[in-house]
């Protein structure tokens, strides 16, 4: 059955509208959505058939009765034209966005893509009629890139609006949107021509090419194929939902990779200093950006390896405390059944299945999980001497953290109980040799080729300025960092 359908996708278009109608309902296994209207026009030679096939759903009614049905049905014929076909398509083209397709599998894509066919008796072509006009959520503010003083459109779900969104931002002929399709789902490369490195562009553009998906269902089905592969706990793509993001990306020569029912857009390269900067930062003064930035970090360390240092110094060295905490630390593990260790473990553990629970659960039950973890779980558990309070403290601090670094949760979340059981089994040198090999996987990774480290490891002096600190706009626009070196 499938060589038959891949048989029939790839025939030439035969002339005959009904046998087209044929093709189509076996093609489309009889389905309900597929509309076939068959009409007629008169001619010197007498009476020609004609076929419109479009998808119920997708098509806009009004135009596909404006543009398409009442061109055929006013058709007149002309002394001199005695080609059907193109004296329709030359009325069609004035009013609609018009090509010519020969084959019957580029038809079907086009007519599941929001497009008339028309086919006329005795033309081996036929036209397919831009007429898109399906139900889609609009431009709304981002829900998970939340700015202070930025734009307030994200990205919705169909590619030509995303594409749109970008390309009024960026008012230059270098910017590029490279249709390809992935499995049965459109897909577009995007990036600036000009600034982009032709060899990255080619790179991402066999990845997608390799990628062996039926469907892209979430933009995130891709990541894994533009990965450069390893093992590392950190994502060398970067995703973004904001139009004003990604082409900022796009001026520093990186890639966009956009896809068809996804409102958020993949960035490569991606570097990992990048996940502690947002736009916010470019509208703040220096010195509070460069604050802000600071505290990211600081909240990156705290995130990851305080639960373990806890744990650590509770169990294996308790003389590294200060007396008076050393005092009230000993006497919260002294009053509970379990050790700093299995406290910690099991509260972090807890916390992530309400975060979990909470994520899921329909948004008017969410505030009864945040009353349960905040009141019963939490108050109640140190209450009755189930857990201590300098844990509920370190695991509560711990989960504030790593919110302030929102794309770098799910390492972090695998760090942390990392981090924890080494420092459980062998103390601040497991600790130690925790934060090595983190730093060791950070240095290895590379992003398309590209140190995922950089401009740190390898140093580039040029990138320090939008780094440790943010350079004011003055020096920051001097010249472009870009991966690899300087534009």
């Amino acid at each position: 059955m499938k060589n038959n359908s891949s048989a029939t996708e790839s025939a030439e278009i035969s002339g005959s509208p009904n046998e087209e109608a044929a093709r189509l309902r076996e093609l489309f296994g009889g389905s309900c959505d597929l509309t076939l209207k068959n009409m007629s026009v008169r001619t010197h030679q007498g009476e020609r058939s004609v076929l419109v096939a479009s998808m119920e759903g997708l098509c806009d009614k009004e135009l596909m009765t404006v543009s398409v049905i009442n061109r055929i049905a006013e058709y007149v014929p002309t002394q001199h034209e005695s080609d059907v076909y193109t004296q329709l398509f030359r009325s069609m083209i004035t009013c609609c966005d018009v090509k010519t397709v020969t084959t019957l599998g580029e038809a079907a894509r086009l007519i599941m893509s929001g497009f008339a066919l028309v086919f006329v008796s005795g033309s081996r072509k036929a036209a397919a009629v831009g007429v898109q006009g399906y139900a889609f959520r609009g431009i709304d503010e981002p829900q998970t890139e939340v700015l202070q003083r930025g734009s307030r459109e994200g990205f919705t779900e169909p590619i030509k609006l995303n594409q749109a969104l970008i390309r009024r931002r960026l008012k230059t002929g270098a910017l590029v949107f490279e249709p390809m399709q992935v499995g049965m789902t459109d897909v577009c490369l995007c990036y600036l021509r000009d600034t982009a490195p032709q060899q990255l562009v080619e790179l991402a553009r066999q990845r997608l090419q390799s990628a062996g998906l039926e469907a892209v269902y979430t933009a995130g089905c891709l990541v894994e194929y533009l990965e450069d592969g390893g093992s590392s706990l950190f994502n060398g793509v970067g995703v973004t939902e904001r139009p004003d993001t990604a082409c900022a990306k796009l001026c520093e020569g990186k890639i966009a990779v956009i896809c068809d029912g996804t409102p958020s857009v993949l960035i490569v390269p991606h570097l990992m200093t990048e996940n502690f900067s947002t736009l916010d930062d470019y509208s703040d003064r220096p010195y509070f950006a460069t604050m802000t930035r600071w505290l990211k970090y600081a909240a990156f360390l705290i995130s990851v390896t305080l639960p373990g240092l806890y744990v650590a110094l509770a169990s294996y060295s308790p003389e590294f405390f200060p007396s008076q905490l050393l005092t009230r630390v000993t006497t919260s593990i002294s009053k509970t059944p379990f050790s700093a260790f299995s406290e910690v473990l099991l509260f972090t553990f807890i916390y992530e299945i309400m975060r979990e629970a909470g994520l899921r659960l329909p948004k008017t039950l969410g505030h009864a999980v945040s009353i349960i973890g905040g009141l019963v779980i939490g108050d109640t558990a140190v209450s009755s001497g189930f857990i201590g309070a300098p844990t509920l403290m370190i695991v509560a601090l711990t989960v504030i953290c790593s919110y302030v670094i929102p794309d770098l949760y799910a390492p972090i979340a695998a760090l942390r109980f990392l981090f924890i059981l080494f420092g459980g089994m062998w103390g601040i040198w497991g600790i130690v040799l925790m934060f090595c090999a983190m730093i060791a996987d950070l240095c290895a990774k590379e992003s398309f080729g590209v140190p995922f480290m950089l401009p740190v490891a390898p140093a580039e002096p040029s990138g320090f300025r939008d780094v440790l600190v943010r350079a004011p706009w003055r020096v920051l626009a001097r010249r472009k960092f870009v991966a690899g070196g300087e534009a």
